[in-house]
């Protein structure tokens, strides 16, 4: 059973990948370095969960855990994929943290 600060935290990791823009992605690292499979265990309990665009969250190497369904989106947003068309490009895709903002 999940405590009041693990619900807390679970709505602080959706509220990051809520903050993705569309054409950008970050990786689990990039919105939780500490605890990346925390932030799969949230998106996976998610499922389809409307206004989260679980697909602009990748791998540290840019690639994706949901193959051609989450590459599809990502094309269809335009996000930069390496040659291949299997990673995404972190160097321009990858949306970096405000000033002063810290990961969860």
């Amino acid at each position: 059973m999940l405590g009041v600060a693990d619900d807390e935290r679970t709505e602080r990791i959706k509220a990051a990948i809520r903050a993705i823009p569309e054409g950008f992605v970050r990786t689990y690292g990039d919105i939780a370095p500490r605890t990346p499979r925390l932030v799969g265990k949230v998106l996976r309990d998610a499922g389809d969960e409307a206004g989260l665009p679980w697909h602009r969250v990748v791998r540290a190497d840019g690639s994706v855990t949901q193959g051609e369904r989450q590459l599809k989106l990502l094309r269809a947003e335009l996000v930069p994929l390496r040659p291949g068309g299997k990673k995404v490009d972190l160097e321009d895709a990858r949306f970096p943290l405000p000033p002063g903002e810290s990961p969860l």
